[in-house]
This record gives structure tokens, C-alpha cells and sequence, in this order.
């Protein structure tokens, strides 16, 4: 995978400074990482550690966000071919999924999702990648 292309899917996440590693890692650490921080024993697709910052101003020179994606590219895979989807289109899916998570959006509500989903829905329009909700 082009490092390059995932950079620019990251930087269409932020309007504000941001310091994001982006991770990707194998089956079996994605599932103790998934288990050991969120109790579920499979590995997942993302996991986004956001870091919380004080804040200092913007004359401090910090980021706005500050966050480390893991991104488990086996899991990518098997979802794509599962959901009938183009595996780089996935995985730019996830990516911004992850930013998004790193600024503090979350999908527990319908309410929260409907924001979320549609805010990716938007930055991914950019890089001429469709609607992954859509069936």
C-alpha cells in the first residue's frame, strides 16, 4: 500500500493540526490489542487511541489531535471480499473511520452514527470512493 495515499486520506480528516501514526499489524496483535482494550476477543478491522491533550493554546504548538490508528490489513481483506467491496476503497474507509474516531466522533447512538456516516461519507466522496453503506 502507497503510504502517500494513506496520508492524504488522513489529511482530509483534519481541518485543524494533527499528529496521527497510522499502524498496521497482523491478525494476532490486532486481537490482543482489541481484547486488551476493548474485551473483545477477535481482531478487528480499527482501533483508534486517541490522545487526550491539555489545552495549552495555540501558542503552545501542539497538534490539535493526537492519536494512534492500528489498522489490521488481514481483516481488511476478508471484509472486502466479504462485502463485495474494493479492498483500497475499504481501507480508505478505515482510515478515515479512525481519524474521525480520533476527534472525538463515535457510533453508539443512531444519532451519533447518522453524523459520523455521513462525515465520511463526505471526505471520501473526494478521493471518488462511493458510499460504503450503501448496498
Amino acid at each position: 500500500m502507497d503510504n502517500a495515499r494513506i496520508r492524504r486520506w488522513a489529511k482530509a480528516c483534519f481541518r485543524d493540526g494533527a499528529e496521527i501514526t497510522i499502524r498496521m499489524v497482523g491478525d494476532e496483535e490486532g486481537r490482543q490489542l482489541n481484547r486488551d482494550f476493548r474485551g473483545k476477543d477477535y481482531a478487528t478491522n480499527v482501533l483508534t487511541f486517541p490522545m487526550d491533550l491539555p489545552d495549552l493554546g495555540s501558542e503552545a504548538g501542539l497538534p490539535t489531535f493526537m492519536a494512534d490508528i492500528v489498522i489490521c490489513p488481514a481483516v481488511v481483506e476478508r471484509e472486502a471480499k466479504e462485502q463485495g467491496k474494493d479492498p483500497i476503497d475499504h481501507l480508505a474507509h478505515l482510515v478515515v473511520h479512525g481519524c474521525l474516531h480520533a476527534q472525538g466522533y463515535v457510533h453508539e447512538l443512531d444519532s451519533q452514527a447518522e453524523l459520523m456516516e455521513g462525515k465520511e461519507v463526505e471526505i471520501l466522496k473526494r478521493f471518488r470512493i462511493s458510499n460504503p453503506y450503501e448496498r
